[in-house]
């Protein structure tokens, strides 16, 4: 494998799924195994000015519903993600939700949670609900608040497939 920088990488090949012996990219084949339940939840922050913030939870955005469309966003946003993500497996997702929590004055916490019966994990799924309904906000509200910061994109847990349950503490 070839660093960004031209010379070859030291890690040994192995380690890294998506690469294959001469250290090119691949989807990894999943056909062998067998589907199971699976579930990842991740979250996001976005913090901003306090009047921003009002604005939001009042619902008097120049855009309108800032919630309701980041909802709909993140969604979206995970059912997308192997057209955004090059080597996720595109999924059939079994459901996914977007939810939301006022957090003091000045920020916004986003959990995102998918699953489905499949023959891989749906952590990319809900990175990118999280991600997709945290820009969403930033972009509903920019014309107002040039400062929004976006933060702390994290997933949370999974369950699911040969590496069991992780729960961040």
């Amino acid at each position: 494998m070839v660093n960004l920088n031209g010379t070859r990488a030291s890690a040994a090949l192995g380690e890294l799924s998506h690469f294959d012996e001469a250290g090119a990219a691949r989807m990894v084949d999943v056909g062998q195994k067998e589907p199971t339940p699976r579930y990842a939840r991740a979250s996001a922050r976005v913090r901003m000015h306090p009047h921003t913030l009002q604005r939001i939870r009042e619902g008097s955005a120049e855009k309108g519903d800032v919630l309701q469309v980041a909802r709909l966003a993140g969604i979206q946003g995970a059912k997308s993600t192997a057209q955004l993500i090059p080597l996720c497996h595109p999924l059939g997702l079994d459901a996914v939700t977007v939810d939301f929590r006022f957090d003091g004055e000045d920020a916004i916490d986003i959990s995102a949670a998918a699953s489905v019966t499949a023959r891989t994990g749906v952590e990319m799924e809900a990175l990118t609900a999280a991600s997709t309904a945290a820009l969403t906000i930033y972009d509903m509200c920019k014309s107002m608040d040039r400062e929004i910061v976006i933060e702390q994109i994290q997933l949370d847990e999974k369950r699911g497939g040969k590496s069991g349950h992780f729960r961040r503490a």
